[in-house]
């Protein structure tokens, strides 16, 4: 991975120890390299601990070991079971803010609220999210002091193995924050489980919250100070984000408001050396590692033309939402694949005339309006992810297939406007909040604020300005009311083409009807 300057191993973790079956019963998929070496073996190598972390990170971006067509991690589509682009299509396409033209499977159903327990999208994002933690499970087990003393090895590699542990133990969390927001509960798995083969026991939503937030609480003093780690290594600042993140939602994971409990971990990111980029397009451009924009990255998935080549990440969202009469060059590009749009209601957040540089939309031969769902000159289409530098020139894959935009996680932009949600909600100042919402709104080069004028369905639709296509949408939608129901309706929810309201129990994602057959311990969400 760029930056970490780490040459991975023809392997996967998985691969290594044959992990996949022992500690999570649920899992069908198998892995499809022959390259396995044993766990000892492979750690008796001192520099095989880093290799290990590169390969847990480089989980969020890359699909397998040789490129986007052999050896993937995960059995089938490749494209399809990419972390980032199978938690895009879920957390947006559900949404007003994302259309897809494609029929490939059941994608559509996305958009409509209409996805059932075998929707096979549903089904690779639970078993990418699944083998992410089965990884990190590994290394923690390998990685214990009485095997770090069993193989001898010395107290420089120790201490180092210390901090390793400490960001793997965050990683671990934070997909199994994913796994509570999008699917509520599941098999609550660690380094501690059993090693032989075992059904492992259903956890609820509250057990997995409660596992999550005593982690993240451990762990932190941990982590290294803000900005001090290497680039795409995680520190505190982002073990605060995620814990935010966890408080913001609580009411709709537990039921319970921790919004007060969210606030002083937001002061503290905000108090952090991160700073807000001036130049709010430049954030996902090729060069975002570089230029200026890697200061309001508090966590970001690196992704590189040359060395982490898939089909998912920003190579699908600088991809998917060219077509029509857009030129594929000026998006760094050499094709679009004519498929991503948005909704008029999005479009409708931006007032007619408003210079907000955050809403850059593709009219060219577009309707606003979307009359048929398959056409891609139906709706606008979103400029947001492009494969070009400042300079204008192209990332650094020659053809135009693969791109370098790091996908962020966390940024600053994000901590300024959960403060504004928490003031807004009873919890900070609102004086202070307008402040920082202008800061945004400001670099956007659109109007200021007042006081007055900071409200929950503001914050809401601020969000949605700032944060499209970021994988962000369902879960606010969902903690504000809004992604059911009939409070808010936007084209083509429940697959009415004015929109219409939709199921409540659509708040969370189906347990693949596959993985509950491998391990009938797992119970269904209501609904399904």
């Amino acid at each position: 991975m760029k930056k970490i300057q780490i040459k991975l191993l023809g392997i996967s973790l998985l691969m290594m120890i044959g992990l996949l079956s022992s500690c999570t019963g649920e899992l069908d998929q198998s892995p499809e390299s022959q390259d396995a070496i044993p766990g000892e073996e492979f750690y008796s190598n001192p520099a095989s601990y880093k290799q290990s972390l590169a390969k847990l990170y480089a989980g969020f971006a890359t699909t397998g070991q040789q490129g986007p067509a052999g050896k993937p991690d995960v059995s089938g589509d490749e494209g399809a079971s990419q972390y980032i682009r199978g938690l895009w299509l879920m957390q947006e396409l559900t949404t007003d803010e994302a259309v897809i033209g494609w029929n490939d499977g059941s994608i559509k159903d996305f958009h409509s609220q209409t996805w059932t327990d075998r929707d096979a999208f549903i089904k690779s994002t639970f078993y990418r999210i699944s083998f992410q933690i089965v990884n990190c499970n590994e290394f923690l087990k390998q990685t214990s002091d009485a095997k770090l003393d069993a193989r001898g090895v010395d107290a420089a590699t120790k201490a180092e193995v210390k901090d390793f542990r400490a960001e793997v133990r965050f990683l671990r969390a934070l997909s199994y924050w994913h796994l509570v927001d999008c699917f509520g509960g599941g098999s609550l798995v660690t380094e501690d489980s059993p090693s032989d083969f075992y059904y492992p026991a259903y956890s609820t939503r509250a057990e997995l919250y409660a596992f999550i937030d005593s982690e993240l609480t451990a762990l932190t003093p941990e982590l290294k100070a803000p900005k001090t780690n290497e680039a795409y290594r995680v520190d505190q600042a982002a073990a605060w984000m995620l814990q935010a993140k966890l408080y913001m939602n609580a009411k709709v994971y537990i039921g319970t408001d921790k919004y007060a409990d969210a606030l002083p971990l937001i002061n503290k990111v905000i108090a952090s050396p991160y700073t807000i980029h001036n130049n709010y397009n430049q954030l996902f451009y090729a060069d975002n590692d570089a230029n200026g924009a890697q200061n309001e990255f508090i966590f970001a998935i690196a992704f590189d033309g040359l060395r982490t080549q898939t089909y998912g990440g920003t190579t699908f969202l600088a991809h998917a939402p060219v077509g029509g009469s857009m030129d594929p060059k000026k998006f760094g590009i050499n094709g679009g694949w004519g498929g991503v749009r948005t909704t008029s209601a999005f479009v409708d957040k931006f007032p007619a005339g408003n210079t907000d540089t955050r809403g850059i939309f593709w009219t060219d031969g577009q309707s606003k309006d979307i009359n048929n769902i398959s056409s891609f000159t139906d709706g606008y289409a979103v400029q947001k992810f492009r494969n070009v530098k400042v300079d204008g020139s192209q990332g650094s894959d020659a053809t135009g297939n693969f791109v370098d935009i790091d996908f962020p996680i966390f940024r600053l932009a994000d901590a300024y406007l959960m403060y504004a949600e928490c003031a807004v909600r009873g919890s900070g100042n609102l004086a202070t909040a307008t402040t920082y919402v202008n800061a945004l709104r400001t670099r956007a080069k659109t109007t200021a604020i007042n006081q007055t004028d900071l409200t929950l369905d503001f914050i809401l639709d601020e969000r949605a300005r700032e944060f499209h296509f970021e994988g962000q949408r369902r879960t606010d939608l969902v903690r504000f009311g809004k992604f059911t129901g009939g409070s808010y309706i936007w084209p083509w929810k429940g697959g009415v083409k004015t929109g219409s309201p939709t199921q409540s129990y659509r708040d969370v994602f189906p347990i693949p009807a596959d993985a509950i057959v491998a391990n009938q311990n797992l119970k269904q969400n209501p609904g399904y």
